[in-house]
Parts: structure tokens; sequence; C-alpha cells
């Protein structure tokens, strides 16, 4: 009977040390992911700080020609009383100009500023592809017109996708406006769905125009990156545009790259869910 009593004690001895080790196991585990965890989230904290940074350094460059040019031309008019109607009249259209693309900037800024910072505040819904597309076509339509520019929407009109309507809108209307801006006089833009799974479209965004050189192609989302400075302000663009359609994407579970063309131009290929 003794001896039966201490082979019991014995083995609860050892199940209690299996315990404490199995134990002391488990907290060290749970101590390294919590660890991780903090320094994957410190990574990121850090990440966000960094781009927010960039992009306030980036701002105050980019609104100093709009701002200092306004400023110039002003500036001449007042000390000018006598300036002829011609290049007072001139000097106000260069203002213009100027307000128009600063209101640009400003607005592609604040896209930017919500997407990194309030997500959570864009509200989905079904969204008709082909009807956003038809859209953007009449409110491009003088563009598209002075460039000669074609415009080939091949989207089924049952294709509805799952998204914010204004970001959306800014994903298709950022590539048309870069299409536009940079493909040249006749050229043909054209949309597409290339493939579909139970729960992703996939979309061609294409243009026939000269494209860029390949070294450009892994900075073109990259924010306020430009292939040509002076022709990009030139054109109007804010440089974040193509960063606006890429984060629009992300938001919407999507993924986004851009290639070129087989026919010339670029080529964007991106994903977005589809409506229930």
């Amino acid at each position: 009977m003794m001896i039966l009593l201490s082979i019991v004690i014995l083995l609860l001895v050892l199940a209690l040390v299996t315990m404490r080790g199995r134990y002391i196991h488990l907290k060290e585990s749970i101590e390294k992911d919590k660890v991780s965890m903090y320094d994957k989230l410190r990574d990121s904290e850090e990440d966000k700080a960094r781009l927010k940074r960039q992009l306030t350094q980036n701002v105050a460059h980019e609104l100093k020609t709009p701002v200092s040019s306004i400023q110039g031309y002003l500036e001449t008019i007042v000390s000018n009383p006598d300036i002829d109607a011609q290049t007072k009249d001139q000097f106000i259209q260069r203002c213009y100009a100027q307000s128009r693309r600063l209101s640009s900037l400003l607005a592609d800024i604040s896209t930017l500023n919500k997407l990194d910072d309030a997500p959570q505040e864009y509200e989905f819904q079904p969204v008709n592809i082909p009807d956003l597309l038809q859209s953007i076509q009449r409110d491009v339509s003088m563009q598209m017109e002075a460039k000669h520019v074609t415009f080939r929407a091949l989207v089924d009109p049952e294709v509805a996708v799952d998204g914010n309507p204004s970001l959306l809108y800014s994903i298709f209307r950022n590539l048309t406006d870069n299409s536009i801006a940079y493909g040249g006089e006749g050229v043909t833009i054209t949309v597409q769905v290339l493939s579909e799974s139970a729960d992703f479209y996939t979309f061609s965004f294409s243009d026939n125009g000269p494209g860029v050189a390949s070294e450009h192609i892994p900075h073109l989302f990259e924010r306020f990156y430009r292939i040509d400075k002076g022709r990009s302000r030139k054109m109007g663009g804010t440089g974040l545009g193509l960063a606006i359609v890429k984060d629009s994407v992300l938001l919407h579970r999507g993924n986004i790259s851009v290639r070129l063309g087989i026919a010339g131009g670029l080529e964007f290929v991106f994903t977005l869910p589809k409506a229930a």
C-alpha cells in the first residue's frame, strides 16, 4: 500500500513539474508574442510618422510654386497701375491657373490624409462601374476632344463593385487624367475586366501612348514622384494622383500593379471587390 501511495505521489509531482514547465514555456511564448506585436506596432507608427514628415516637407515645397507665382503676378499688377489691359488679363489668367493648381493640390492632400488617418469614415455601397465610367467620360469630354482621345469602356453592364463612390471615381478619374495629360495626341484609353473570381474583379486600365522608361515603373505610385517635373507642373499635375489611386485600391482590399503595355503606353492592373 505504501509503495502504491509513493508511486501516486511521484506521478503527481512529475505531472506538476511538467505542467509548470509548460506554463513557463507558454508564458515566455506569450511574452515574446507581445514584444513582437509591440515592435511591429512601433515600426508601423514610426513608418506613419516618417510618411507624415515626408508629406509635410513635400507639401511645403509644392505650395511655394503656385503661391509665389500668384504673389508675383499680383504684385506686378498692383505696383504698375498703368499696365495695359492685355498684359493685366494675361497675369490674371495665370493667377487663376495657379489658384486651380493650388486647389487641386490641397484637395489631393486632404484625400490622402483621410485615407491615412480616418479610412473608417468611407462608407461602402454597390457601385455600377459602367455608369461610373460614363460619368467620367462626360466630365472630361472637353479635354478628350481637345486631344482627340478615344475612350473604350469594355465592361459588361452588370459589373458592380462594393466600394466608396467617391474613391472609386478618384481611381478611374486619376488614371484617365494621367492618360490624357501624358498619353499624347490621339491616344486610346481602354478599360476592361481581365478576369473575375468569386469575390473580386480584375480590371485593366491602359493606353497606347508613349509610356515611360522602365526605371520609372517602380516609383510611379510614390507621392510627389514626377518623371518630368517641369512638364507635370505645366500640365497642372500635383504628383499625388497615382498615390491616391494605389491607396484607394488598397482601402478596398484590392491590389494594383503597373507595367508597360504591349501596344505601348502603360497598363494598370488592379482588383476591386464584387458587390453582393
